[in-house]
């Protein structure tokens, strides 16, 4: 049985697309990684150190002085949510307005939480 030469490309061709696409899958992430901190469960745990930290203010505060207080409260673990900036608190403070359309400001936030 002799094999044309076309039929000798389509087997080299098919072999590496396979090759190809295994290399693909093995570099697609699989599993979480321990630094995420886009899941559900880290965006609770900043909402809630963050609300922690507006309800023990005056409520007076501005967002650069949140993010401040945010980053040096002793409950802010720095190697998880390395990426936090000015923009992921924002992002935060505006799902909490959402959940909660009583509040538009931190000064709202402040009041509802002291009442």
């Amino acid at each position: 049985m002799d094999i044309s030469l076309s039929s000798w490309m389509m087997i080299a061709f098919v072999l590496a697309l396979i090759v190809s696409i295994w290399k693909v899958y093995k570099f697609m992430p699989s599993k979480a990684l321990h630094d995420d901190d886009t899941t559900p469960q880290a965006q609770t745990e900043l909402i809630g150190l963050i609300l922690k930290i507006i309800k023990g203010s005056n409520g007076e505060l501005t967002e650069k002085e949140l993010i401040e207080m945010v980053t040096q409260h002793e409950d802010f673990d720095v190697e998880h949510f390395w990426r936090f900036n000015e923009n992921k608190l924002k992002q935060l403070l505006h799902i909490h307005y959402i959940k909660n359309p009583d509040t538009k400001s931190i000064k709202d936030i402040h009041k509802k939480l002291n009442t």
